[in-house]
C-alpha cells in the first residue's frame, strides 16, 4: 500500500491527465460534442473530490480495514479514470 500522500498525488495526476486530454480534444474539435466533454470534465472533478475525501477520512481504525479501504480507493481511481478515458475515446469515434 502506498502512503496516503502518494495516493493523493496519484489521484491528482491521473484526474488532471484526463482533464488535460478533454481540453486537448476540445481544442482540436471545438464545435463537436462540447457538452459531452464538459460532462466528462465535471465527472472527473467529482471523482477526484470523492477520492480525496475518502483518502482523508478512512472509516475504520484497525489496520486491516484501513488497508482494505485504501486499496479500494486506489482501485476506484483506476476504474474511474478508465471509464472517463473510454467516454472520451468514444467521442473521438463520433467526430465527423
Amino acid at each position: 500500500m502506498p502512503s496516503i500522500r502518494k495516493l493523493k498525488k496519484s489521484i491528482d495526476y491521473l484526474i488532471f491527465e484526463v482533464i488535460s486530454d478533454c481540453f486537448t480534444f476540445g481544442t482540436i474539435h471545438p464545435e463537436d460534442h462540447a457538452e459531452e466533454v464538459s460532462g466528462i470534465i465535471a465527472d472527473a472533478v467529482s471523482l477526484r473530490n470523492d477520492l480525496i475525501r475518502r483518502a482523508n477520512n478512512p472509516e475504520k481504525n484497525d489496520l486491516k480495514s484501513v488497508r482494505t479501504h485504501f486499496q479500494l480507493v486506489e482501485k476506484d481511481l483506476f476504474v474511474g479514470t478508465d471509464k472517463l478515458c473510454t467516454r472520451l475515446s468514444d467521442l473521438h469515434g463520433k467526430v465527423k
